[in-house]
């Protein structure tokens, strides 16, 4: 085999020789050559030879493969996840300026509606103002209605739907023929002592204290005056809210619904921001509905909602909505 191998490759060099002659280059490249081609005579001849003699001249290139090497390069993510939030941001500032301009809008209809109540109680009071008798004829005097502890008429925020001057009687009872006898003034300072409780330190407190016993006990007319003593005379307190709320429901239980409703809008219109005038509008309402006012009942609860919101909750939201049931308020 050795024999024909050597034989074999002198007859392809001495038959290559011209060939190799004409190429250029060095002896060490001229060979090299010569044994490349060798190999792949060998390949051919004489297949499943030694690897070491028959080596392939096109091998396949060992590639590297890495394992957890990101998509894109690291800047690239972070931009891209930068880009996304810019985008949330934008979104979510566009939802907050059109929440904005809801709020505007909302806000300038309630003050519209609340100017067109002003505007329209305004126009009411003014065409239903009760006129002066001209013979003097007699009537409750401004002092008079101060000194009960009712509000001065130029305070009242709805002199048309209140009478000009109270009924001492539910609507429906006959009226007397004849003025009823003057009721003797109650002794105030009397029935507190004698059912007043512990002293608080606070006059105010205690004096509320004593008209809440005397309501209470349905001692009505202690109890208005009482009442409306707290409310003249300490009218910053935070007692006076209360007093002159319980005044108005003194008058109603009392079978006044009339000066019941003038009590209720005085508190109203004199400290909207007591915590008892949520609780006059409602009231007040109440006394209309008595007075045979469905009409205005509504607006006052229409008022109430529109005043107060936030406190229209609980039971007041509950009785309010059986109110207005009651008046068949659209």
């Amino acid at each position: 085999m050795t024999r024909y191998r050597i034989a074999f490759a002198a007859l392809l060099a001495t038959a290559a020789l011209p060939a190799f002659a004409a190429e250029p280059g060095t002896i060490d490249q001229r060979v090299g050559r010569i044994e490349k081609q060798l190999k792949a005579v060998q390949r051919k001849v004489f297949p499943g030879g030694d690897a070491a003699f028959q080596a392939p001249e096109i091998s396949r290139p060992e590639t590297q493969v890495t394992v957890g090497m990101p998509a894109s390069s690291p800047l690239n993510d972070l931009t891209a996840r930068v880009d996304a939030l810019e985008k949330s941001v934008a979104q979510l500032t566009g939802q907050v300026e059109q929440g904005e301009h809801r709020l505007d809008l909302l806000s300038q209809q309630s003050a519209q509606d609340r100017q067109d109540f002003t505007t329209r109680l305004k126009a009411l009071e003014a065409a239903a103002a009760p006129t002066q008798p001209a013979d003097g004829a007699a009537g409750a005097s401004p002092d008079d209605a101060t000194a009960s502890g009712l509000p001065p008429k130029g305070t009242k925020l709805f002199s048309t739907m209140v009478p000009a001057k109270a009924a001492a009687t539910v609507p429906g009872k006959a009226a007397a023929t004849k003025p009823a006898p003057a009721r003797p003034a109650p002794a105030v300072a009397d029935d507190a002592s004698d059912d007043a409780g512990p002293s608080t330190g606070d006059p105010a407190e205690d004096a509320y204290m004593a008209g809440y016993r005397l309501w209470r006990d349905k001692k009505y007319p202690q109890a208005e005056a009482a009442l409306a003593a707290v409310a003249k005379k300490y009218p910053r307190h935070k007692r006076a809210s209360y007093a002159q709320n319980l005044l108005g429901r003194a008058y109603l239980d009392d079978g006044q619904p009339a000066r019941a409703a003038e009590a209720f809008a005085a508190n109203y219109t004199t400290n909207p921001h007591g915590e008892r005038a949520p609780d006059s509008l409602y009231y007040l309402g109440q006394s209309l509905m008595q007075l045979k006012k469905p009409v205005d009942a509504c607006r006052v609860y229409d008022e109430l909602a529109s005043a107060y919101p936030d406190k229209l909750t609980g039971s007041l939201k509950t009785r309010v909505a059986a109110a207005r049931a009651d008046a068949k308020c659209k």
